[in-house]
């Protein structure tokens, strides 16, 4: 069941997405070589409690760390450990946080120091990728116009996207209806309503799509080695342009698309 949010419910949700958004501006730029992922973890932890917020991803489905930190190769669900980051890595941050009663869901890549040409432009691609998709959020449209326009923009630009892990709805609980895939799905094909909140995420892959899970059974890997972006607003749809939540504002932002 799709769970519209009203005025009441979105006075308290603002504040979670603008939390989360804040906290993702904060690891980025703490993010530097010499680093672990466990170190960066550990800083999120301490600004997600100093903001008044508690980690939506610690204890979920028994899931380890505050973060999901995913390093190169690495798509999604990466743990915090003591691997070192290193210049020219990049790392995808994802922090969901709940506050309030709802929970704010973002992320992003973040070059580690600098990056090559190569890994910048699958970056550049996959955010480009998420304002696309965020712009089809409009009502009238159905999940699949946001499928489409991630897809094709991805697809364009001589890359994949990644097939088994997808956006979602997001409110009081971190995973809502509808799915919201980064390919055109039949199956997801529900109407865009005002008052939707969803979780519009691109997971990219610089080659081929598939991915792997690891033996520690979360971090998604690319199956062909190569590098791995992720970009990810919590956007309301409205009465007419969409609105993205998960800015580190006070006030949430209306639909940019560079």
């Amino acid at each position: 069941m799709i769970i519209l949010k009203n005025e009441r419910d979105l006075d308290a949700m603002r504040p979670a997405c603008a939390v989360a958004g804040t906290v993702l501006e904060e690891i980025a730029a703490f993010i530097k070589p010499g680093l672990t992922t466990r170190q960066v973890d550990e800083f999120a932890a301490l600004r997600i409690k100093q903001h008044g917020a508690k980690s939506a991803f610690l204890g979920y489905r028994k899931y380890p760390c505050h973060t999901c930190l995913s390093v190169n190769d690495e798509v999604v669900h990466g743990l915090a450990r003591d691997r070192e980051l290193r210049f020219g890595d990049i790392v995808s941050v994802d922090v969901g946080v709940f506050h309030k009663g709802f929970v704010g869901d973002t992320a992003r890549t973040v070059a580690v120091g600098g990056c090559g040409v190569a890994a910048q432009r699958l970056m550049d691609v996959t955010e480009h990728a998420l304002y696309e998709g965020i712009a089809a959020a409009v009502p009238g449209n159905r999940v699949t116009d946001i499928s489409r326009a991630v897809q094709n923009y991805v697809e364009a630009n001589g890359f994949s996207v990644v097939r088994e892990f997808v956006g979602h709805g997001v409110g009081r609980s971190m995973h809502e209806e509808p799915q919201v895939p980064n390919f055109v799905d039949p199956k997801s094909n529900q109407k865009l309503r005002p008052g939707m909140t969803l979780a519009i995420e691109p997971m990219v892959n610089a080659g081929q799509p598939g991915v792997k899970i690891l033996k520690d059974g979360w971090t998604v890997v690319t199956q062909d080695g190569l590098l791995s972006a992720h970009f990810e607003h919590t956007v309301l749809i409205t009465e007419s342009e969409p609105e993205i939540l998960t800015c580190p504002e006070t006030k949430p932002s209306r639909l940019k698309v560079g």
